[in-house]
């Protein structure tokens, strides 16, 4: 977009309407990344954002900088490179665009954007997107039929909802197992032949744990729903049309119970344990505490700084059942409803965005497979660990991302922690979570 027509546009915008109906905040850790940076500004730069981690000004509440253009709110690790991009866009285009760091950007954008203040472009995760689009909170965009025939097929579907796109996606995202090859040679088949192996290493005092996996005491459902995926479990049912149904809740279907029976026992070999979380995980493994981690890209940076010689490769089948699945994520690019100035957001996003060398920059964000075709294959020329995250995300379903997610999390969470500690027995348990999570269900319909 040129100089002019953007200021073509500023002239003549008029702001995008959207008749959508609603909005929220999930407890999942798909999108795992370091939000303990603050936003700081260059005095002769056009782009604003995140430089220094640590200084927190203004990360927990962000305030919209009402002096820009275009305002984009992202986390500590996206604003970095966002800010780049951001800064090349506005000097292209001559336009002023501000990019500031969000402890909680889905909950602070929800927060802003009812008192009139929200930034014009939030990055999240695309399991957002039901409740932006219930809230009304964000615009549907445009991405023209040549330009998205280059993306990721999963990438496209996740943008959508009830065929509608309201999302540019930068980036494709799965769980893998992660193993310590200075502690066990080859990748194992099973989950049997992982705790096996992975307990010969305990036992030689070699580590102290045989699979780092976070849990914690609340339980995390995103962690542990490759148990259930791998009887054929999981959350909701679908549609004739494939969308999530949330009338479907398979918590307590006989294959989910198979895995939580699986999570019981794994529990009671203390191979699985609520005292791993997100404050520890990719320490275990990095201090040389467990040869195994189940875990995203995100945690490789970790991994490397540490000096640990790792290989990533799909996650173990298990007896009785096939492979374990995680859920298939992917990390977009919102437009708010009310952006300032709609054409430029949209622009921004949709054009800027979409270009092979702005994907690239992005890949920067979590080390994630970017979701452009082209931008994914320039990336694994020099880092082969991206062709493994996405052989292992082959077969996986995209998370849910319909607003009856909301009343999963943490039902399905505690039911998996209680589980693992031995605090109630896995049917018992998972029928107490199904209940509960239809209820909420209800009283949010």
């Amino acid at each position: 977009m040129t100089k002019r027509s953007v200021a073509v546009a500023f002239a003549g915008v008029l702001a995008l309407s959207v008749s959508a109906c609603g909005g929220g905040s999930s407890s999942s850790d798909s999108s795992k990344s370091d939000t303990s940076a603050a936003s700081s500004k260059s005095g002769d730069a056009k782009a604003s954002g995140s430089a220094a981690a640590g200084s927190d000004v203004n990360a927990k509440d962000p305030k919209r900088d009402a002096n820009a253009d275009l305002v984009i709110w992202a986390d500590g690790t996206a604003a970095p490179v966002v800010s780049k991009l951001a800064k090349q866009f506005a000097d292209e285009n001559d336009v002023k665009v501000s990019v500031q760091v969000s402890t909680d950007v889905r909950g602070n954008y929800g927060t802003a954007f009812k008192a009139g203040q929200a930034p014009d472009v939030i990055v999240g995760a695309h399991d957002w997107m039901g409740e932006l689009v219930s809230n009304g909170s964000v615009a549907p965009v445009q991405i023209p039929a040549n330009v998205a025939s280059g993306f990721n097929k999963e990438a496209i579907a996740a943008t959508k909802y009830n065929n509608q796109s309201y999302g540019v996606p930068y980036a494709v995202e799965n769980m893998a197992l992660v193993r310590n090859t200075d502690m066990v040679k080859d990748a194992p088949k099973t989950i049997d032949e992982l705790v096996s192996t992975g307990q010969k290493v305990v036992d030689e005092k070699k580590a102290t744990n045989v699979l780092s996996l976070e849990m914690g005491k609340q339980g995390d459902a995103y962690h542990g729903i490759p148990f259930l995926t791998g009887f054929g479990g999981g959350i909701f049912g679908t549609k004739a049309n494939g969308d999530y149904d949330a009338s479907k809740l398979l918590v307590n279907s006989p294959e989910s119970l198979k895995g939580a029976n699986l999570i019981a026992e794994l529990g009671k070999k203390k191979v699985l344990s609520t005292n791993v979380d997100k404050t520890n995980g990719d320490a275990l493994f990095a201090d040389k505490k467990a040869p195994y981690i189940i875990t995203g890209p995100w945690s490789l940076p970790t991994f490397d700084k540490a000096g640990i010689k790792y290989e990533v490769s799909s996650l173990p089948t298990v007896s009785g059942g096939g492979k374990m699945t995680p859920f298939l994520g992917v990390q977009m690019f919102y437009v708010s409803s009310k952006a300032k100035n709609a054409t430029v957001a949209q622009t921004f996003t949709t054009s800027f965005l979409t270009t092979e060398a702005a994907q690239k920059a992005l890949f920067e964000v979590g080390k994630r497979p970017p979701a452009l075709t082209a931008a994914y294959d320039e990336v694994v020329k020099s880092n082969p660990d991206v062709a493994k995250w996405a052989e292992a995300g082959k077969g996986a379903k995209l998370m849910p991302n319909i607003p009856a997610m909301n009343a999963v999390w943490g039902p399905m969470g505690q039911a998996m922690a209680d589980v693992i500690s031995g605090k109630a027995a896995p049917d018992a348990r998972f029928n107490a979570a199904q209940k509960e999570i239809e209820a909420a269900i209800k009283a949010g319909s």
